[in-house]
């Protein structure tokens, strides 16, 4: 009997707060997604070429799973509360029948365990679900046929999940159990009477909005224009201005609420209109610091959740940019025995386009003159002063001046700026490249050698580090090389030896990942390079890239990783595209997918909170309903009073969090924290992702007013059998 009596109360518990029951299940889905995230396929593929850095990025999710848990138990806290409320009256009756208090607080907690069940029954299996959806959806990013997907289910996620998910659930319900104890019989039968609202006075109540707005003005000033200084402690004092401006902003605004019920004699005497608005005031005066606390929760998963997308945006597309990426793999060793290995049959079915790249400084380095200057056997002073008359006017004169003692490469910066910067450091000893080395790599993509004369050379930029808007053309330097053949000047001397410069060069990277991490060098005849280059530092590696009709049947990874396979079982070193790809592919995991989960766990739990204080405030002041009903209110006038009020109380602390969301993303975006490379994808992923936003938000008010609803169809007919 008392089992039964248990099951049917956890049975009914779970249709009338709906919403509460379905926030559990989407959080345990959200548990087991990010404790499952190891067990996925695309990080069991990333564990091939980024170890260390996934293995921290895991290392990392049982922390977010601890403060996930932890915001989690407040709200069940809360919500459980709410349930308490509801059946204050039920628990009292039984006291009365002669159920002791150790039984009532026993069956509260066995309720709370049926409902749990079902609640990660549901949630580990939609969580399995979408954790299939989202290793698919990855696949289908990073390319078809990249990862041999099967389906994982991760027993540790479960057992986790059902851990800690029971656990804070327990610890909840022993709370609330503890302080029903605590209450006397006619306490849960006549229920506790609410707490006046103390609305204050009116200069009191201007004077916390003003301080409200005066704070939250502060905090967006300070974002938008010092973000880039707000460093440790001082962004923590920004972030403590907007979250005490929003508390102050929202207990001023709330208790001012009561002068729009009076500005309009016609209105307030017109349908409940009066009623609604002092209903709403009342719901937000009681709970301002709740309210404003939900308001930043939805400020924060606004920003959490723009910064996740921008990083979809800028690095999902990118994953597949081969642009300056030419070679997928480059080999080190002895040159001649890497060059015999890759030509035989073990090799050459994967092996394309091999190449030979060396590369070295030139002599010069390290030896020094009698005045200590290091000695350069290049003089490019002509090329500089060309270089330093296309600055722009405040950047040449800190350069003339002397003021300019250190250089940033970035692409902020003009194309002539970054051509000083790199040239100035590299240009005394620079590296020296053979033509014979790069022309291989310009015929892998189909590019004409340069075939330079014995007294001609060609300037290199690495694409990989220094920005360029065109591969095939520096613009500047171009129209400064062109303009130097014109005249039949010659800008760069070699060890007293002048050398043309050969202008239009296409840029290309030289290695498969980063082996070789250099910004310029000097491409030369092949004779040149042996004539100046440093022994010492000379270097050479093997390129090479999988055949094209390989990747044509079995695309590009398969033959790749049977490559990387076969090298490592020869013993070789070696670097792959798929060191790169692989990284990438990390940063858009480790960048999007927590950020993301954090960012739509804090709108849920906010969401959550919204509607449970409404439901909680309706439970409160349902005799007012009543009231109304016998004084003559009509049934859909009572609801559309509560529908606004819904309205109202959602929108409120969305408006606010939206405003300040919008300062956060505005400064982000001005200091490249986001960054949107892919302008006219930025509109419409902006738009689906506050879409996604409001449809949230609007699940969750349609439900809380159709529980409301569903209040006043049971005051209506509590009338009729009264």
């Amino acid at each position: 009997m008392f089992s039964k009596l248990i099951y049917r109360h956890a049975k009914r518990s779970r249709k009338e707060n709906l919403i509460y029951f379905a926030t559990l299940i989407t959080a345990v889905a959200s548990f087991y997604i990010i404790l499952s995230l190891g067990k996925q396929d695309i990080i069991l593929f990333l564990r091939e070429f980024e170890s260390d850095a996934i293995d921290k990025l895991l290392a990392l999710m049982p922390i977010v799973y601890l403060f996930a848990l932890f915001l989690l138990f407040f709200l069940i806290l809360f919500a459980n509360q709410y349930q308490l409320n509801r059946r204050s009256k039920e628990f009292g009756l039984y006291l009365m029948l002669g159920m002791r208090k150790e039984r009532l607080v026993l069956q509260l907690i066995a309720e709370g365990f049926i409902t749990s069940i079902f609640a990660l029954v549901g949630g580990i299996l939609i969580g399995g679900f979408l954790a299939e959806i989202i290793s698919l959806t990855v696949s289908k990013l990073v390319g078809q046929g990249i990862i041999g997907h099967q389906m994982t289910l991760s027993l540790s996620a479960i057992f986790f999940t059902i851990i800690g998910f029971l656990f804070i659930q327990f610890v909840a319900l022993v709370i609330l159990g503890g302080r029903l104890f605590k209450q006397e019989v006619h306490q849960l039968l006549y229920e506790q009477m609410d707490k006046k609202t103390d609305m204050g006075h009116v200069k009191g109540n201007i004077i916390h909005l003003l301080i409200g707005v005066a704070l939250l003005g502060m905090a967006y000033w300070s974002v938008l224009a010092h973000f880039e200084e707000l460093a440790g402690l001082l962004m923590f004092i920004a972030l403590a201005l907007g979250s005490l401006g929003t508390i102050f902003f929202m207990r001023g605004f709330a208790k001012i609420l009561g002068f729009l019920a009076g500005l309009s004699e016609r209105k307030s005497t017109k349908g409940l209109h009066t009623f609604t608005i002092r209903q709403f005031q009342e719901n937000i005066a009681n709970r301002s610091t709740s309210v404003a606390v939900t308001s930043i929760l939805i400020t924060l998963s606004i920003i959490l959740i723009a910064d996740g997308a921008s990083t979809i945006l800028n690095s999902g597309s990118d994953l597949y940019n081969r642009e300056s990426s030419v070679y997928d793999f480059t080999v080190n060793g002895e040159s001649e025995r890497v060059e015999e290995f890759l030509t035989s049959e073990n090799m050459v079915s994967y092996v394309e386009d091999l190449n030979l790249l060396e590369i070295g400084r030139m002599k010069g380095q390290g030896e020094r003159l009698e005045d200590g200057m290091a000695l350069s056997l290049v003089d490019w002073s002509k090329l500089r002063e060309q270089i330093i008359m296309a600055l722009p006017t405040s950047d040449q004169e800190q350069v003339l001046s002397g003021e300019m003692q250190s250089y940033t490469i970035s692409s902020e910066n003009p194309e002539a700026l970054n051509l000083f910067g790199v040239l100035e450091i590299d240009a005394s000893a620079p590296y020296l490249i053979p033509e014979s080395s790069y022309n291989g790599l310009l015929e892998a993509v189909g590019e004409q050698p340069l075939n330079l004369q014995s007294d001609e050379m060609a300037l290199y930029f690495n694409p990989d580090f220094m920005p360029m808007d065109d591969l095939d053309r520096m613009p500047v330097l171009d129209q400064i090389l062109e303009q130097a053949a014109n005249e039949g000047q010659r800008l760069i001397r070699m060890d007293d030896q002048t050398v043309s410069i050969r202008p239009s060069t296409p840029m290309r990277g030289l290695v498969a990942d980063r082996s070789v991490e250099i910004h310029s060098a000097f491409i030369v005849p092949d004779p040149m390079f042996e004539q100046f280059v440093n022994t010492e530092t000379y270097r050479s590696y093997w390129n090479f890239r999988i055949p094209q009709k390989v990747q044509e049947q079995h695309g590009l990874m398969k033959p790749m990783m049977e490559a990387k396979n076969v090298l490592t079982s020869a013993g070789f070193e070696f670097e792959s595209y798929l060191q790169n790809f692989g990284r990438k592919l990390f940063y858009v995991v480790a960048g999007s997918y927590t950020v993301l989960y954090m960012g739509f766990l804090f709108l849920i739990i906010a969401c959550t909170v919204l509607a449970l204080q409404f439901l909680t405030q309706m439970k409160q002041t349902g005799r007012r309903y009543l009231t109304l009903s016998m004084l003559g209110a009509k049934r859909h006038q009572m609801k559309q009073s509560m529908q606004k009020q819904v309205l109202w109380t959602f929108l409120l602390p969305v408006s606010l969090a939206c405003v300040s969301g919008v300062v956060g993303i505005k400064a982000m975006i001005s200091f490249v924290m986001i960054h949107i490379e892919h302008q006219p994808l930025l509109y419409p992923i902006a738009l689906a992702f506050a879409c996604i936003i409001i449809v949230i938000v609007a699940i969750y008010g349609v439900a809380v007013a159709r529980s409301a609803d569903h209040e006043i169809d049971k005051l209506r007919w509590k009338r009729t059998i009264d």
